[in-house]
């Protein structure tokens, strides 16, 4: 499949770092949403409308596009994914108004919408059946690290140079995009046999694969909780006084937390096998919540360090769920990323659009606890996921 063991190393680090480059930028706009927000004049129940259009976007199409290369086994969604987020999530801040905004946000998240099922499938391709896990959990750590380096780079940039600066950050994602297209060996079309060319087919057994359904529903409460903490928080910080600076390095410790959890998952599953980590990843969160409910008022320090914590436990499963998934339904790699990755993440961008309206109404902290719950409540259908396949 490959032209040997040094091109097979050198796609699982090319993917890795487009993975880390890519993830930047879908970093950047929860903490300066709310300065977006006042430079247009538009409330926080329509911000949190139009960020869930572009997570809609971004993940609601991403087992659609994983259908297609599953079947093409190109670089096309690859390249084309970093290209087009790397230049129109960067322009969103110089948007001259609500309609450019959201025309930007969506086209960069097609971006990100074609390039994670492939690239996700393509690390599994690469990667034998001793160091899939391990791959995979490096490249979801560097792309959650990537993710956290997004909200601290945004936030710098627009408190010390200005929001419409952030617009020169491209040129990185397209050095990389065109760096990565000769750098990544090309897959071979011979001796693979493609199990689903039928569109709807696979979709259907996906779907009504109750195995995956269990994993989808992990993964959909995983969404939730890090796309509530990382958007509505932003809001309660800046009504609250703190700096875009502030509100930056906060988001960067919880996903970067995420990005250390998802290395150390590997070895964590190991040790204690995956439903565990599932189980902790799942009931961790509601505890630390209601100590972040006491303290983030009075206590910012430790307020931060358990918001930290709450990033770590929730980013604990991602490997184990997503290599778990693939080997269910090994036939359909990227198709399956796609759903865990991105389909779930579009079912909690949904739920967003009302959430905003919710957390105006009732109060932010008052959502976040009630969210902070349902992955405790849900993982009781842990239970019903047969260790032996992972």
């Amino acid at each position: 499949m490959t032209d040997g063991i040094e091109n097979t190393k050198k796609a699982i680090i090319w993917l890795c770092l487009a993975h880390l480059i890519c993830d930047v930028y879908s970093g950047f706009l929860n903490p300066i949403m709310p300065f977006i927000a006042q430079k247009l004049g538009f409330s926080m129940a329509v911000a949190t409308v139009i960020i869930s259009v572009s997570h809609i976007c971004s993940s609601m199409l991403q087992p659609i596009f994983g259908f297609f290369a599953d079947n093409m086994l190109k670089r096309f969604f690859i390249f084309w994914g970093l290209l087009l987020g790397s230049i129109f999530v960067p322009l969103t801040p110089n948007a001259p108004s609500i309609a450019f905004l959201v025309v930007f946000m969506i086209l960069g998240s097609i971006g990100n919408s074609f390039f994670h099922p492939q690239s996700i499938g393509f690390v599994n391709y690469f990667s034998n059946k001793e160091n899939c896990t391990s791959n995979m959990g490096v490249f979801m750590s560097l792309g959650s690290l990537g993710f956290a380096f997004g909200p601290l780079l945004a936030a710098l940039i627009t408190q010390v140079l200005g929001l419409d600066m952030i617009s020169y950050t491209s040129i990185f994602g397209l050095v990389l995009a065109f760096s990565m297209f000769y750098c990544i060996p090309k897959l071979s079309n011979q001796g693979i046999v493609p199990h689903h060319n039928e569109f709807f087919k696979s979709f259907k057994e996906i779907i009504f694969n109750r195995q995956m359904d269990y994993l989808m529903l992990v993964s959909t409460m995983k969404s939730l909780i890090t796309n509530a903490f990382c958007i509505l928080l932003p809001f309660l910080w800046k009504d609250m006084g703190h700096s875009p600076f502030f509100i930056g390095f906060a988001l960067f410790l919880f996903v970067f937390a995420g990005a250390i959890s998802s290395f150390l998952s590997p070895i964590v599953e190991k040790m204690f096998g995956s439903k565990a980590v599932i189980y902790f990843s799942m009931w961790a969160t509601f505890p630390m919540m209601i100590g972040f409910w006491f303290v983030y008022k009075t206590h910012p320090i430790i307020s931060i360090i358990l918001f930290f914590s709450i990033g770590f436990a929730t980013m604990l499963a991602q490997p184990v769920v997503m290599v778990w998934a693939q080997r269910t339904l090994p036939e359909y790699k990227s198709i399956v990323a796609g759903f865990i990755n991105g389909f779930c993440w579009g079912i909690v961008a949904l739920c967003m659009s009302v959430m905003g309206t919710f957390a105006q109404n009732f109060g932010i902290m008052n959502v976040l606890l009630v969210v902070s719950i349902l992955p405790a409540l849900s993982s009781w259908f842990v239970r019903y996921l047969k260790e032996e396949t992972a």
